[in-house]
């Protein structure tokens, strides 16, 4: 997923704690570079939910291609 508003590694961090008290134990990807995380859950709703309470931007990234102009 994007996370418009991760710039720096403590939003990483952030973005990290965030996601360790939805998905104890998931292994999270992160590149700052293109703002965006990785994690194999079986469910993101619960996940996008719970970044966005915490204040994160964050988009699916299949959400984000379908919204950008061909």
């Amino acid at each position: 997923m994007t996370i418009a508003n991760m710039h720096c590694g403590g939003c990483a961090k952030g973005v990290r704690a965030s996601l360790s008290e939805v998905a104890p134990g998931v292994t999270v990807e992160i590149s700052l570079e293109r703002r965006e995380t990785s994690l194999d859950v079986p469910d993101a709703a619960p996940v996008l939910a719970k970044l966005r309470r915490d204040g994160w931007q964050a988009v699916p990234v299949a959400d984000q291609e379908m919204t950008e102009p061909s």
